[in-house]
């Protein structure tokens, strides 16, 4: 499709209308940095016949949502992501991932991602915003359920159960008050800055589902591409300092978000050379975008010595991941404690019999065995 032309019209379903699809990474980039392309998915739809029930705090969220509103949401939480912020969390990821791996027999085989990609994510953002240990399992059920592949009733219940969840927690917390991010989201009593209680629970929500889901894929993608690439695995492994650099091509090569999330055009706006009308969807394929050789020459190969920090995996512009530096510490760390004590580590079963998750938005293993 790239090679074609970087921005097409497809057509959406049998309805007979028709969605942009960008490829090209130039097309990407300007796509995610384009004001003229709105997020704002409640206006989308509203007035539209839809048999979805989702909870309005999974339908509208922040990442939902255009500045103003946006801009306000986000301003909240910046903080509690920032580098500075991360390395407070470094020790907590660092033993937290000791004591997982200590759990995998001699060996192996184990599952890489049922035995570290799901649960490290979910304890991390659990432990940052207060979640109580003996809910983190109801928590990371119900995130799996919200994507369940051609599944909407499925998505539909487990959103009214996580969120009827955190307004409980939240009510909890404050009969109780503690000093994690929750908490002090619960506190924010910044003028026109307050939450209201429905942008309380929405943007808990979302950092609970955000925190976890894309990062679980962005590990188990990542030691995936450094299994089926000895070579690189083995520089890596002998050379562990450069393990933050790599970190930008393994989320190049194999992204653990592969589209983005809903965007559509408030005007008409030429993009690549194609003209878009206004109100209609426009879906950036990042994973595309991050293979095009016109911005990452031999993109098909995976090279730890490639600048690539331009990637799109995390997006762009003002709806880039706001906690992307979790991600990569986690990974860093979680890739630098594996290589450390399994030196010899490989794959457990031939790569064609790997199976992927089915759904549009994350891109990700439903599992990954090794030998240790």
């Amino acid at each position: 499709m790239r090679s074609e032309c970087p921005v097409q019209a497809m057509a959406s379903g049998s309805s007979g209308r028709h969605s942009y699809v960008v490829t090209g990474y130039t097309e990407a980039r300007q796509a995610l940095g384009d004001g003229r392309l709105s997020k704002d998915t409640a206006a989308f739809f509203a007035g539209k016949d839809s048999t979805r029930r989702l909870h309005p705090a999974i339908a509208h969220t922040m990442l939902a949502g255009d500045p103003p509103q946006h801009t306000r949401l986000r301003k909240l939480v910046t903080g509690a992501f920032t580098s500075a912020a991360v390395a407070g969390l470094r020790p907590f990821i660092t033993r937290l991932t000791g004591e997982l791996l200590n759990r995998w027999p001699a060996g192996g085989p184990v599952d890489l991602v049922a035995g570290l990609a799901v649960p490290l994510p979910v304890m991390v953002i659990c432990e940052l915003l207060g979640v109580p240990e003996d809910d983190r399992s109801r928590i990371k059920g119900w995130s799996a359920e919200l994507f369940a592949a051609g599944e909407p009733a499925r998505a539909d219940v487990a959103s009214h159960a996580l969120a009827d969840y955190m307004t409980g927690l939240i009510a909890s917390k404050r009969l109780r008050p503690g000093d994690s991010l929750l908490d002090r989201l619960i506190s924010a009593r910044d003028g026109e800055d307050r939450l209201a209680e429905e942008e309380l629970v929405s943007l808990a929500v979302l950092l609970l589902i955000a925190g976890h889901e894309t990062t679980t894929h962005f590990l188990g993608n990542a030691l995936l591409a450094l299994l089926r690439h000895p070579a690189e695995l083995g520089r890596l492994r002998d050379n562990p300092e450069t393990v933050p650099h790599a970190l930008d091509e393994l989320l190049r090569f194999d992204a653990p978000v592969s589209t983005s999330t809903f965007r559509f055009t408030t005007e008409a706006i030429t993009l690549g050379g194609t003209e878009i009308p206004e109100g209609v969807p426009v879906l950036v394929a990042l994973g595309a975008a991050n293979r095009d050789p016109e911005r990452f020459p031999a993109p098909d190969r995976l090279d730890l010595d490639r600048d690539a920090t331009g990637h799109l995996s995390f997006g762009h512009g003002i709806h880039r991941c706001v906690g992307a530096p979790l991600a990569k510490a986690e990974v860093g760390i979680a890739l630098r404690v594996i290589l450390a004590r399994f030196p010899d580590i490989r794959l457990a079963v031939p790569v064609d019999q790997l199976e992927w998750r089915r759904t549009r938005l994350v891109r990700g293993l439903d599992s990954l065995p090794v030998l240790l």
